[in-house]
Order: C-alpha cells, then sequence, then structure tokens
C-alpha cells in the first residue's frame, strides 16, 4: 500500500512539475494562451507556478505532505472554479482538477497511516 502511494506521489510530482510548473516557468504560449482562454491575465503565469511549485514540494516531503495536498486542493480548486466561470467543456477541462486533486489525496491516503487513522475509509 505505501508503495503505491509513493509511486502514485511520483506519478503526481512529474505530472505536475512537467506539465503545468515549467511550462508556466518558461512562459510558454500553452500556459499564457490556456490563462487567458479562462480569463486570467498571464501576468499571474509566474505566480500561479511558484504557488503550484510550491505545494508539490510540500507535498512530497513526508513531514509537510499534509500542508502540501490542502494547498494543491486550493490551487485545483481555484482552477476548477477558473473553468467553471469561463463554460470550459465539463468533463476534460472543469472536472480535471477533480481528478487530479483525488489522486493525489489517494496518493497520501496510501503512503501515509496517519492519513489513513485520521480518515479510515473501511470499517474494522
Amino acid at each position: 500500500m505505501k508503495r503505491a502511494g509513493w509511486i502514485m506521489t511520483g506519478l503526481f510530482a512529474l505530472f505536475m512539475l512537467g506539465a503545468s510548473v515549467t511550462p508556466k516557468f518558461l512562459g510558454m504560449a500553452a500556459a499564457s494562451d490556456s490563462l487567458v482562454a479562462i480569463g486570467w491575465s498571464p501576468d499571474y503565469l509566474l505566480l500561479i507556478g511558484c504557488i503550484e511549485l510550491l505545494a508539490t514540494v510540500l507535498f512530497v516531503l513526508p513531514r509537510s505532505a499534509l500542508a502540501g495536498a490542502v494547498l494543491m486542493t486550493a490551487v485545483l480548486g481555484a482552477a476548477l472554479a477558473s473553468h467553471l466561470r469561463a463554460g470550459s467543456p465539463l468533463f476534460s477541462h472543469t472536472l480535471f482538477s477533480v481528478y487530479l486533486g483525488v489522486f493525489m489525496w489517494a496518493a497520501l491516503y496510501l503512503r501515509d497511516e496517519r492519513i489513513r487513522r485520521v480518515l479510515p475509509l473501511l470499517a474494522d
């Protein structure tokens, strides 16, 4: 269970760093065009990238994983709200942050026994 959680954590971190943070830091057109499409100014690209990087790093580190998950949940919630407001397609764009958040929390649940004690999914 713990190994699966760490594998999922690695996949989540690789996705966030490769598909979200890096394009924002490099000012790639894909990142700025996506922001403009949902009504955000490209001026926020670097700030959002920094927040995503911070949340990802905190999530990967065992001592701060819960704080990272909470911060990343806030980031993903903002993405969901932005896509809803912009009228993006529901299942592919708007709910993607929900899919990503569930994956992230499942990874934390599997890798951290303390989380499983606080949020038991199965009764003994």
